[in-house]
């Protein structure tokens, strides 16, 4: 759709809302390692089990001095609701008109289930602290994913 990013690009600039209605900018994200994953929907099969290994890895992440934030074409309310009902530990963002989504090319060209939307193709990205992409799986295999990230961020120093 766009041009892709790749390892050594800085991240697009962009604004969203977190879960609690606050306005995010990519520049207030940036200042430690950071973790942004791209995942189509809330509370589906595959989106739960990785925003629930997330969560489960949270002090592992933590201790490698990185952040994680959610990125989904789900409103407020959905992720509201995603985070309560999974008791998640970290930011989840809105992107109801996939503006992030795209600048981050992670949109393909299959719409989703309703017909109404590109898809998101599961993409995550380790961003070091000054905003620089050090690390992309795309596409995101779900399964281990998030012990992939962590071997990744222990392996390399990012912040």
């Amino acid at each position: 759709m766009g041009n892709q990013l790749k390892i050594g690009d800085k991240i697009p600039d962009f604004t969203s809302k977190d879960q609690e209605g606050n306005r995010i900018l990519a520049s207030d994200l940036l200042g430690s390692s950071l973790v942004i994953y791209f995942y189509p929907m809330d509370d589906t099969p595959g989106c739960t089990t990785e925003a629930c290994a997330f969560r489960d890895y949270q002090r592992s992440l933590q201790d490698l001095d990185c952040r994680v934030v959610g990125i989904s074409p789900d409103g407020l309310q959905s992720h509201q609701k995603f985070v309560e009902k999974h008791n998640l530990n970290f930011t989840l963002l809105s992107d109801e008109q996939l503006e992030v989504c795209k600048k981050f090319d992670v949109l393909n060209a299959k719409e989703d289930r309703s017909g109404a939307k590109p898809q998101i193709e599961r993409t995550t990205f380790i961003v070091d602290a000054k905003g620089i992409i050090r690390w992309i799986e795309k596409p995101v295999v779900v399964e281990g994913h998030v012990n992939r990230v962590i071997e990744a961020l222990a392996a390399h120093a990012f912040s």
